[in-house]
């Protein structure tokens, strides 16, 4: 994800996948390794990128396993999204509700894209932390939130230093610099070791497809670029397993989609309300904003009245539907642009193109990739659309955790498309 720089089998695929020709091997020494499952995001690929001609191993995963186009969560940004498909909840109830936040438990702090502070994670449970918990030895080439030492306490914000806490076994702090190639490669070693230090759940996660999106929009030629790239990194993956006699149940999922974006479509927010009477969060897509103190009465006559490719709610007023406005940190109000258009602070001076998400989850161009393949999983299944909090409950059953209560989402979506 662009704007993310922190501080830093066989595939069973037998009659599924085959991107080259492994090694010779025994059945016994295939059968020697039980499936990993390996959750993989490309963040901000559309399903309907699959459409271009340039991912002939994604294709076939597809054809030999089950696909959908899947809806992110509300705001359909990178960070809430990543943490609802670890933790089952949509961002209202696991606290990440955007990629900019603040808390009023922590007066004058921002949340941004590089905070690792538990405080800001702790509310809800990571995937990799329960299978720690279970004796599952889980490992995490990027993943946000991955860096933090899950329900720990803060005693060294200078330094960065926690006290408890849980980690994936392996995992590493992620740098945008860090190559397709090598990333696929820490996995690989990884699956290398012997079987008692061995992960049996890991993430992966490519960021530069939703890159290209943001600079040349969702049909630019360098997207196009990104999507193959990251297609021949995930060929590469499966041969890779392929040759260490490795069975893996993969999960591929994206965040979000991507929308053209413009400076021919943009709300100037200072148009709509006066500057004297509010502070804003968070603006593209969709604008976060709090009233100056005193200036509450103004700011609700200005943004509650009709605005062409605006609409404003005040947090309570949220439609039911977004599933979003409950917890603390959403602020006071919440300004959703139309599909396409941008609500900015203040009107652009210089011409633009490019793309954003952010927009209305239902939206056709927010919709996600998923694809799932593997031992687990019947061939040639398109489902319906579902919701990202499924997947989860899916990653659950694959690695052998027992059903979650309190969960947003549901393993329903995929019973008719495993294997008995």
């Amino acid at each position: 994800m662009k704007y993310w720089m922190s501080a830093l089998a066989a595939l069973s695929l037998a009659g599924c996948v085959s991107v080259s020709t492994p090694p010779a091997r025994t059945v016994a020494t295939a059968e020697a390794r039980p499936p990993v499952t390996i959750l993989i995001s490309i963040d901000g690929f559309r399903p309907d990128y699959l459409d271009r001609g340039v991912t002939p191993n994604l294709g076939r995963l597809a054809a030999g396993g089950v696909s959908a186009a899947m809806r992110p969560s509300f705001p359909s940004k990178t960070f809430p999204n990543h943490w609802s498909l670890v933790t089952g909840l949509v961002p209202d109830h696991h606290g990440i509700v955007g990629n900019t936040l603040e808390d009023p438990r922590r007066p004058g702090e921002v949340f941004t894209l590089e905070s690792d502070d538990p405080f800001w994670w702790n509310a809800a449970v990571p995937i990799w932390v329960e299978a720690e918990r279970a004796g599952i030895r889980t490992a995490t080439e990027f993943w946000p939130g991955a860096n933090v030492a899950w329900g720990s306490t803060d005693t060294n914000p200078r330094h960065n230093i926690h006290a408890g806490g849980t980690r994936p076994d392996d995992w590493h702090q992620f740098n945008q610099a860090v190559t397709a190639t090598q990333r696929v490669d820490a996995v690989i070693d990884w699956l290398r070791r012997p079987a008692a230090t061995r992960p049996r759940f890991v993430t992966l996660y490519f960021d530069t497809v939703d890159s290209a999106g943001h600079d040349v929009g969702p049909q630019g030629a360098e997207t196009t670029a990104a999507v193959a790239d990251v297609d021949r990194a995930i060929g590469r993956l499966v041969a890779e397993l392929a040759g260490l006699g490795q069975p893996a149940n993969l999960v591929i999922v994206a965040d979000h989609g991507m929308a053209a974006t413009s400076s021919t479509r943009v709300v100037p927010l200072d148009t709509i309300a006066d500057p004297a009477d509010y502070r804003v969060i968070e603006s593209g897509p969709y604008a976060t904003l709090a009233p100056v103190p005193g200036h509450e009465a103004a700011l609700a006559r200005a943004l509650l009245r009709p605005h062409d490719h605006l609409t404003c709610w005040p947090k309570a007023g949220i439609p039911a539907r977004f599933r979003y406005g409950s917890n603390p940190r959403v602020p006071p109000y919440l300004c959703l642009a139309d599909d396409g258009w941008l609500a900015l602070k203040t009107a652009p001076t210089k011409p633009f193109a490019g793309g954003n998400h952010g927009y209305d989850n239902a939206a056709p161009d927010m919709a996600a990739l998923f694809i799932a393949n593997g031992p687990a999983f019947l061939a040639g299944r398109r489902i319906a659309p579902f919701d990202n909090v499924d997947v989860t409950p899916l990653l659950r059953d694959l690695i052998g955790l027992p059903p979650a209560t309190g969960l947003d989402g549901s393993d329903v979506t995929f019973r008719l498309v495993r294997k008995p």
